[in-house]
């Protein structure tokens, strides 16, 4: 199967490359299928480290592949090693690559206009709820407005369906996140609501500052073709969002 890269559609500095993969073009079977870049998700070890190969031979380097838990923590890809326990990475140095896999979750990818440093964060609700992009901007230490972001594949607004809890979790911190949720509109589901993720996520970066804002739009569950979707399939692979300066 030939791999499918999705463009990174954003007027980023010339000397900030990017790249997201999708699930077409590895060598993993059903349900992973083919292209899984996560090896914690149940896939064979060997044919995770096959699929990961295949991506480096595109790269600078080997990716910083970070072990994600849905929390706010940020390492430096050119000063940590193995597999730091994070959710966001960022560089200022050349070569040097961010990575966040998500299978529904937002990956979020910025960059400064000037291309000093660039990141990769992994935006689940709970790390989006809790500051994730906070954390994140604030470790790139540059001054926001300075900043543009690229939202990739997430699941969509028309499938994400969230419990007062989540909704409850961002309203807290913004009343404004109220409009990024509508009830659900199913006379079988009660006290459930569709939220937008991606609304949520801009929400987030204009606070800070940041209005340089692309892409978003792309549903992980529904467009079963391209993308993994763990909400949609249980046992799935993971993609690949990848950030470096050249």
């Amino acid at each position: 199967m030939k791999r499918e890269l999705i463009p990174v559609d954003w007027p980023a500095p010339a000397n900030v490359r990017s790249l997201q993969t999708t699930r077409a073009g590895g060598y993993s079977v059903a349900s992973y299928d083919s292209l899984n870049l996560g090896d914690h998700v149940g896939d064979d070890a060997l044919t995770v480290a096959r699929n990961r190969q295949s991506l480096n031979d595109i790269l600078p380097s080997e990716p910083v592949w970070l072990e994600q838990v849905h929390g706010v923590e940020v390492v430096v890809a050119e000063t940590t090693s193995c597999q730091p326990r994070a959710d966001a990475c960022i560089s200022h140095t050349k070569n040097a690559v961010c990575a966040t896999m998500t299978a529904d979750c937002l990956p979020v990818l910025l960059c400064d206009q000037a291309g000093t440093v660039v990141a990769a964060a992994h935006a689940g609700w709970r790390g989006l709820a809790d500051g994730v992009i906070e954390t994140t901007v604030k470790a790139m230490n540059v001054t926001p407005g300075s900043l543009m972001a690229w939202l990739g594949p997430a699941i969509g607004p028309q499938a994400f369906e969230v419990g007062d809890d989540v909704r409850d979790a961002f309203i807290s911190h913004d009343p404004k996140a109220i409009t990024a949720f509508t009830l659900h509109p199913s006379p079988f589901t009660s006290n459930k609501y569709l939220a937008d993720i991606y609304q949520l996520a801009r929400q987030r970066l204009n606070a800070l500052g940041i209005t340089q804002l692309y892409g978003g739009g792309l549903c992980t569950y529904t467009d079963q073709e391209r993308f993994f979707s763990f909400r949609r399939d249980g046992a799935t692979g993971r993609m690949a969002s990848l950030i470096w300066l050249a």
